[in-house]
């Protein structure tokens, strides 16, 4: 088993990717705040309902790229083939989802016909393009060029917004046109910074990677719409403002994820570069982690949620606060999922992975079908936890079984504390030093 220090020499990455997601976080927070604030709850769920189905093309779009990119990477020599594959490929695959996703909209085949949704859709090409660049810059530990694209993105949707906000002239349209051109943001900053070619595309490595990236995919899909079918749902079993509703109770859960999804962004290349039993070693000190943090973070948001929630985002969405407590164990369970998943692709098992992934959708849709006429949002919250919880037992036991470690070696232990303070102590210094004008942090 690793010792701590393995985990705490990548505290620095750690730390600023936590800084750079909590901007994100937050300039987030402040956007919703402005939208729910001036649109009110049905106004936030038109939008969600928008910006969720865009998401869903980018995800269906993708093919599965970065996955393959795990995948191939022990091999050096085929980097630099990998980032323009990823380049090339999302674009076109971007495109033909953006073609097939107006022609469904035109039909009124999409959860809604609303012109805005072909607004968000041109987006999908350069957030396809944007997932496969993204996993080169994590696989090659370039932290640096992930955090200035979140930010930039976050940025770029808040800033017009306060500016609208204080002239009176937000609406739907404006967010939605904002929220489209944030999408694109991330895509140049990384072709910026990772210049990834397109002669040095590979046609028989692009061709494997669909071949690979396809046995995954139906799993990611899934995975992916495990999470997001409840707004959908929600949508069409209740009413747009229940989705509004909703949607600030997992935004502000959002808040709690951010140091557990940025070590295991931070702890990828070890996963996917090193030998096996390293690997594995990574992945338990990371669910470790992963566990220590996400408890302590949610358990802390769900207390101060009915103070916090009516105060920042209006007294019309103190409904968010029960959604909120019922969805919190199912996110403790979502920040062990990703971590597991991450090594699972090692095992070159897709059709297992799919399985879990598909099992899972299908009990998520059958109880929020259930729950949600009776129950509303928290019918759809309390079917995530349960369905949630579920694929985390599924996929933590596999790795276990794989590994050879009985299930109480994933527990944390004592020694498990230490990096989490050396990175709550190297966040502090993070934001003291952003807090001093004209200084960089390297």
């Amino acid at each position: 088993m690793p010792r701590t220090s393995e985990l705490s020499s990548s505290v620095g990455k750690v730390a600023h990717t936590i800084g750079s997601q909590t901007v994100q976080v937050l300039l987030g927070t402040v956007t919703g705040v402005l939208i729910a604030r001036v649109l009110q709850p049905e106004g936030r769920g038109t939008y969600s309902v928008i910006a969720t189905t865009t998401l869903t093309a980018i995800v269906l779009g993708h093919a599965s790229i970065d996955k393959s990119q795990i995948y191939l990477w022990t091999n050096r020599a085929r980097h630099r083939a990998l980032a323009a594959n990823g380049l090339v490929l999302g674009l076109t695959l971007g495109t033909v989802t953006t073609l097939v996703a107006l022609v469904l909209l035109s039909v009124g085949a999409m959860p809604t016909t609303s012109p805005l949704l072909g607004v968000a859709m041109l987006a999908v090409p350069f957030g396809v393009a944007a997932t496969n660049l993204r996993g080169i810059a994590w696989l090659e530990s370039r932290t640096d060029i992930v955090n200035r694209g979140t930010v930039a993105a976050a940025l770029t949707q808040c800033l017009p917004l306060l500016v609208l906000s204080a002239v009176g002239d937000i609406t739907v349209t404006t967010v939605i046109v904002f929220w489209t051109v944030s999408t694109v943001v991330p895509f140049v900053l990384l072709i910026r910074a990772l210049r990834p070619h397109p002669r040095l595309v590979d046609v028989r490595l692009a061709c494997r990677q669909l071949a690979l990236g396809g046995r995954f995919h139906v799993g990611l899909v899934a995975f992916y719409l495990l999470m997001t079918v409840d707004t959908l749902l929600l949508n069409a079993l209740d009413s747009a403002a229940a989705v509004g509703i909703y949607t600030v109770a997992v935004t502000v859960l959002s808040l709690a994820g951010i140091p557990a999804e940025a070590t295991t962004r931070v702890v990828l290349p070890g996963q996917a570069g090193s030998d096996a039993r390293h690997a594995e070693e990574i992945t338990v000190r990371t669910l470790r982690l992963n566990l220590i943090l996400s408890s302590a973070f949610l358990g802390v948001l769900a207390a101060v949620s009915p103070t916090l929630i009516p105060m920042v985002y209006g007294q019309s969405f103190a409904g968010s606060v029960p959604p909120l407590l019922l969805l919190a164990p199912g996110m403790v369970a979502l920040s062990l999922i990703r971590p597991v998943e991450q090594y699972l692709v090692r095992l070159g098992r897709p059709v297992a992975m799919t399985l879990i992934a598909v099992g899972a959708l299908a009990l998520n849709v059958l109880l929020n079908v259930v729950l949600i006429p009776r129950w509303g949002p928290l019918g759809a919250a309390l079917a995530s936890t349960a369905t949630y919880t579920l694929m985390a037992c599924v996929e933590v036991s596999w790795f276990a079984r794989s590994a050879r470690i009985p299930l109480w070696g994933l527990l944390p232990r004592l020694d498990d504390v230490r990096p989490v303070l050396t990175l709550l102590a190297s966040s502090r210094v993070i934001a003291r030093r952003r807090r001093r004008p004209g200084q960089r942090v390297g």
